[in-house]
């Protein structure tokens, strides 16, 4: 698939995943790490059922993070009840024991099909504005990640899966406008966009500032 952007420390310690599963209900489990760098980290023993592209709450001891969800286990296969998550909130500290230097390892040659994104995703802080179809009042948020074909918006109340929209997304003093579509929502963590329409000069700009900013990861949006 690739490689990782850092390489991971096998450890096995106890933490607790919550959230809403595939269906939409409430979860709340204990779980074991398999391995763990300072952006992701590998669980075992997940029951619940899990989607990509999901955001996910995660305690450790007293400590709580948010996560995306990066790839299932798939039943029947050596990963089944693995989970591979990437942290969302890099900015708080949430292990108590060392981790590896950062640097570049090999990842997931097993992932494939959806466990992927088709381009990188950065970590960002870019403000959007949101006009969902048949809504007149646009919607305020912020991107925290971003790539070339979607965006994670961090809001309180997200807009519905499917719904449809226009999105201004800031860059430094520039404004691009594009449609996209929500794949991915969360109460109280906030929607996965992918964009279905962007104007060529906006993708240029969109390019050139990607270039610019941390890679974090490389699943599909």
């Amino acid at each position: 698939m690739g490689q990782r952007r850092e390489p991971r420390k096998d450890i096995n310690v106890p933490v607790r995943i919550f959230g809403t599963d595939a269906a939409g209900k409430a979860f709340s489990e204990n779980v074991t790490t398999m391995n763990v760098s300072r952006e992701g980290v590998l669980l075992s023993g997940v029951q619940a059922e899990l989607k990509p592209g999901e955001v996910i709450g995660l305690t450790y001891g007293s400590n709580k993070g948010r996560f995306l969800v990066k790839w299932v286990g798939q039943p029947n296969t050596p990963r089944e009840h693995q989970v591979g998550l990437l942290n969302v909130t890099t900015d708080k500290a949430l292990w108590d024991f060392p981790l590896p230097a950062r640097g570049m390892d090999e990842f997931g040659r097993h992932t494939t099909g959806a466990e992927r994104r088709q381009s990188p995703r950065m970590k960002c802080v870019n403000s959007v504005e949101l006009q969902p179809d048949g809504q007149s009042s646009p919607i305020w948020g912020k991107a925290v990640e971003l790539g070339m074909g979607g965006c994670l918006v961090e809001m309180p109340i997200p807009l519905r899966q499917g719904a449809k929209l226009k999105m201004g997304l800031w860059i430094q003093e520039t404004k691009l406008w594009m449609r996209a579509k929500v794949v991915s929502s969360r109460p109280g963590f906030g929607i996965g966009l992918q964009f279905t329409e962007i104007a060529d000069a906006d993708k240029t700009v969109l390019k050139d500032f990607l270039r610019s900013i941390t890679r974090i990861g490389t699943p599909k949006f």
